[in-house]
């Protein structure tokens, strides 16, 4: 029995402009103790999908099921096996973290909890935020709060929706430690991220969403394996030549582009010389997600996939 099976789901939202469909029959299953990563650009449907997950959005068509619960006809115990940690900073003013915790589980019905409370409590870093007021932490510890609130329960399936956007690099190797280990222990992680490298690093299946369908779905290992070429990457002051107008990703100074072979990348080094640029710190590298990524994002990459 999978730990999250999404089934044929779909989703259109009523607008002054018209109809607008969000998911387009979305279907896959994350088995138990699967690492699994939803990636997407902005818009492409990942909150949408989590939010019905979630039980906070229905579905037009389609369900989910949560280890065999229907998020809708059976959404107490499908709740019941999910930790969600959402993307905005939600919290109670009035309350210690340690209380937060506290009214957390009795939301579950879970008594007695303090033992496990303490270790999220060590584990994530807050041990020494305890008895302080939730108004008093700052960015970071509060992101730290909402981890442990959807823990506190110890859901078997965890959600987490862009949990490090915008936190600091100490939060992120806690974070990830502290669910590496839970997901060892057994626990599914769905996890939805725009910093690829974790997605490549901690993720054993992956699936990319545009425009509200599924238009790659893989493991991690396959995606990268599937890479067509290396990338040559170099640094360069001034504009590149109009030749590499839509193949260069550029980044401030960094230019990379697709290399397939040794000719190739003579053929780039060639054209820069002939308009007048001098290169620094040049290098060839493998094929990363985040370029398998853009790739599978563009007309080029969904024909390929399709």
């Amino acid at each position: 029995m999978p730990a999250i099976s999404f089934q044929s789901v779909s989703k259109t939202y009523s607008t002054s402009r018209g109809s607008f469909q969000a998911l387009d029959g979305v279907s896959f299953d994350i088995e138990e103790g699967e690492f699994f990563g939803l990636l997407g650009p902005n818009g492409a449907g990942k909150t949408t999908l989590i939010s019905i997950l979630a039980g906070l959005v229905r579905a037009s068509a389609g369900k989910v099921l949560v280890r065999g619960h229907d998020v809708q006809a059976d959404y107490a115990q499908a709740r019941r096996q999910l930790g969600v940690v959402p993307q905005e900073l939600v919290f109670d003013p009035f309350f210690t973290v340690r209380e937060a915790l506290r009214i957390q589980s009795g939301y579950f019905g879970v008594k007695n909890n303090d033992a496990w409370i303490d270790e999220l409590l060590t584990s994530l870093g807050l041990a020494d935020k305890a008895n302080s007021n939730m108004r008093q932490l700052s960015g970071g510890m509060k992101r730290r709060v909402l981890v442990a609130q959807a823990l506190v329960h110890r859901p078997p399936v965890i959600v987490l929706d862009e949990p490090t956007a915008g936190v600091d690099v100490e939060l992120r190797q806690t974070l990830w430690q502290f669910i590496a280990r839970l997901n060892k222990e057994g626990h599914a992680v769905l996890l939805t991220t725009h910093y690829l490298e974790e997605a490549e690093a901690l993720c054993s299946r992956i699936a990319m969403l545009k425009t509200g369908r599924v238009v790659a779905l893989e493991r991690t290992s396959d995606l990268l394996k599937a890479a067509s070429s290396n990338v040559l990457r170099f640094k360069v002051d001034g504009p590149l030549p109009p030749a590499f107008e839509g193949k260069a990703r550029v980044t401030g100074r960094i230019v990379q582009l697709p290399a397939h072979d040794a000719h190739e990348i003579e053929n780039y080094l060639a054209v820069i010389r002939q308009a007048g640029l001098r290169v620094e710190d040049v290098e060839i590298r493998k094929a990363d997600l985040e370029d398998v990524f853009l790739d599978v994002m563009s007309e080029k990459g969904q024909e390929a996939v399709a």
